[in-house]
């Protein structure tokens, strides 16, 4: 979704034209990923933060153009939300002091953020989901672009009747939308894997299995419209805000954002195939190129509406095809949430990619991809109370449990790839940590908000503290209570 759109109106026949050309970049692809040598290379790590913009009171904040504008700073582009802002970290080599690196690019960019915002007014909070959100806040909150109002014409093309959101967690939300704004509601902070094609089912399939016990110590979205809902809402309010499916695609199992169909066992191109065949363009932005010509005569193909077609099927793991850098496929990790602070979220990043290094020398596939989707959900439900699942081990337990006993598999992985000792053992303290206390900032969130008022007054004291406590860089478990 990050590609420029210059209109937001598309003909029925450029629709059937588009799905026409999704089937020949599928064949593209496919004698791409045959071709010797194709994507090799040491595996590189990327990531994505979503920010929200809010004012001093810490309510949001409709400004992020003006904000992008005066960053100039092609690594910060817009979100759906006209409050919300992201940054795209530069890519570096998973090894050495990857996530030093990483902490210190993410400092220097959110200062810099927060000095355009001030200009503006405002200033960055990174959180899954801001507790000052009220209902009236989504009118009017698209950004001002052209891709996300083509996004949204194109979801209201398939789904004719209102978007219905139903949250059951501690309280109980019903909501009605008429187009995709409340997704804005969500930030997200999202990793990026290079995986040569020949490893990608194994790597996928470890992703799949890994991020329900990160999930479950990582929430920081346990309330959205004054509700208290899951330890990570984000999951649940995402899925129903852009589900496609109104009474004519019932028969579809999976909305359009969804945990998967299964194990992948035939490499990138299943996943990708999967999504042609299961969900109908919303973008049919058509690239004059043609990608079998190209891959024929050795060259690599964008493959423009593959790519634009992928990035609206939103897997919470999902596959990108790159053509940069001589071309290469990355495994997409989408569903941890923005924040608390850069040492909890380089934690979650260290963590999860640990894991999955670890677990793709094995075989997830396994395990019953059953319980694997259900780990996640729960995960996204409970948190650190969830009960889960595990290879190897009888029955079910906590998450708080299994994450420890999971943190010599991640530090494993991590020093499998050659990840600096001091990056590991800083990372992994953290985690482990938040796992032994119970103290995620979803839970921090909770006690906050019951110590300041449950109401818009004590949500915007809670938004407030919150961003002073952030603006320290002290992992959320070392923070101290709200104060009434």
């Amino acid at each position: 979704m990050g590609a420029d759109l210059d209109r937001e109106h598309f003909s029925e026949a450029e629709f059937a034209r588009f799905g026409e050309r999704l089937e020949r970049s599928l064949a593209a692809l496919r004698e791409l990923l045959a071709r010797p040598g194709f994507g090799a290379g040491p595996p590189t790590i990327g990531a994505e933060l979503e920010l929200f913009l809010v004012t001093p009171e810490g309510r949001p904040l409709k400004r992020n153009k003006a904000v992008r504008d005066v960053l100039a700073d092609d690594r910060v582009t817009l979100e759906l939300g006209a409050y919300n802002i992201e940054l795209n970290l530069t890519p570096r080599p998973f090894t050495g002091g990857a996530f030093s690196a990483m902490a210190a690019e993410m400092r220097d960019m959110l200062l810099a953020v927060d000095k355009a915002a001030a200009g503006e007014g405002g200033a960055h909070v990174p959180i899954g989901i801001l507790p000052t959100l009220r209902e009236a806040d989504f009118t009017g909150a698209m950004s001002d672009d052209h891709r996300f109002r083509a996004l949204s014409r194109g979801i209201r093309r398939l789904r004719a009747e209102p978007f219905r959101v139903t949250i059951i967690g501690a309280q109980r939300l019903d909501l009605r939308a008429v187009d995709v704004v409340l997704e804005s509601a969500n930030t997200s902070w999202q990793l990026h894997l290079r995986t040569p094609p020949a490893d990608f089912s194994r790597v996928y399939n470890a992703a799949q299995l890994a991020i329900a016990p990160v999930l479950a110590v990582s929430g920081n979205s346990p309330v959205f419209l004054g509700r208290r809902l899951w330890e990570e809402t984000r999951i649940a309010l995402f899925e129903e805000a852009a589900d496609d499916r109104d009474e004519e695609r019932r028969w579809r199992r999976e909305r359009r954002v969804h945990f998967g169909p299964g194990w992948v066992r035939d490499g990138a191109v299943e996943l990708f195939g999967w999504g042609v065949r299961e969900f109908e363009p919303l973008l049919p932005v058509l690239d004059e190129e043609d990608p079998l010509e190209v891959v024929r005569h050795g060259g690599v193909p964008r493959l423009a509406e593959l790519r634009m077609h992928q990035s609206t099927v939103w897997q919470w793991n999902r596959p990108v095809y790159d053509p940069a850098d001589g071309g290469h496929l990355r495994v997409e990790m989408r569903a941890l949430p923005a924040g608390p602070t850069v040492p909890d979220m380089v934690a979650n990043a260290a963590f999860l990619l640990g894991l999955v290094a670890e677990l793709a020398q094995g075989r997830p596939e396994e395990f019953p991809f059953a319980a694997a989707y259900r780990n996640f959900y729960r995960a996204a439900r409970d948190g650190p109370a969830a009960w889960l699942r595990w290879p190897g081990r009888e029955g079910e337990l906590p998450a708080a449990v299994l994450v420890r006993a999971l943190l010599p598999v991640a530090r494993a992985g991590l020093e499998r790839v050659g990840v600096a000792p001091g990056d590991v053992d800083a990372a992994l303290e953290v985690i482990g940590a938040r796992a032994a206390s119970g103290r995620t900032g979803s839970c921090w969130i909770r006690e906050a908000i019951a110590a300041a008022g449950d109401g818009p007054e004590g949500w915007e004291r809670v938004v407030c503290r919150y961003r002073e406590l952030a603006l320290t860089h002290r992992p959320v478990h070392t923070w101290p209570p709200m104060t009434a």
